[in-house]
């Protein structure tokens, strides 16, 4: 298969358009606009900090960590299950939403999970800005670990991509796709260390959960926002490999089953 329809570089206006209609469409309308997107991430936090530290006197794992320190290790987590989240329970309708699209034989529909990606890549970097303002709000200063933040999340865009390409052409011929991902989704929120660290589980449990793809990109965001310890760069590499695995198989699976689309649409 060819490099163009995994880096479609020709199409990068045509990606870039379409994500940034798909991002403004969410809030067009409304009275603050792309306001929202900021609104939303601190408005949670809020409540996350309010709750664990007025309602619950929660701790992060053993430490002296209270509420607050609580509240932000939650919303770390939650950051990285949102970004996934977003691009996984839509990818099951991104061809289904576009039948006009799949009729036009020019149109590279491979395009859509990047358009997908891109606009999750918007909120999940307004929820970054707000979560590092508030660990330097908490802290006084951030650690130079942090610059590492964008190379501990790079393997989860492959791994995004090749489950969208695949959902999407899955999604296309079998409706109930979109509902089984919900389920799937929510059974992740809990299988994930997002509100726990994964030191709380027993032993004999941490390894299955370390299989888990978010497990690393949890661990190891907090880890550099919030502990300043740098990533551990051989778990990063392996997921990265994984990650462009499942990028090649999804994108070989959506090229071969593309020419049934038209017929079932």
């Amino acid at each position: 298969m060819k490099l163009s329809f995994f880096l479609p570089l020709r199409q990068r206006s045509l990606i870039w358009q379409f994500a940034r209609r798909d991002v403004q469409a969410r809030y067009r309308g409304s009275l603050l606009g792309l306001g929202w997107s900021f609104l939303n991430p601190l408005l949670m936090l809020a409540v996350y900090t309010f709750v664990f530290r007025e309602v619950f006197k929660a701790r992060w794992g053993t430490g002296d960590g209270g509420g607050i320190e609580f509240a932000l290790q939650v919303y770390a987590g939650l950051i990285v299950f949102s970004f996934v989240s977003e691009c996984l329970s839509r990818a099951p309708r991104l061809v289904l939403d576009q039948p006009q699209l799949v009729k036009k034989v020019v149109f590279p529909l491979e395009i859509l999970p990047w358009t997908t990606l891109l606009s999750a890549l918007f909120h999940t970097s307004v929820n970054l800005l707000v979560l590092l303002a508030a660990a330097t709000a908490l802290r006084g200063e951030l650690s130079l670990s942090v610059i590492c933040l964008p190379l501990v999340l790079l393997p989860l865009l492959p791994l995004m991509l090749g489950l969208s390409w695949f959902l999407a052409a899955l999604g296309v011929f079998v409706r109930d796709v979109g509902q089984v991902i919900g389920m799937v989704l929510n059974l992740l929120m809990f299988l994930s260390p997002i509100f726990y660290p994964m030191s709380a589980l027993p032993e004999r449990w941490q390894p299955l959960l370390a299989l888990n793809p978010l497990t690393p990109v949890i661990e190891q965001t907090r880890h550099v926002v919030m502990e300043g310890r740098w990533p551990d760069w051989s778990t990063l590499a392996a997921l990265a490999a994984i990650s462009v695995l499942v990028a090649w198989l999804g994108g070989c699976w959506f090229a071969a089953t593309r020419k049934g689309f038209a017929d079932v649409l």
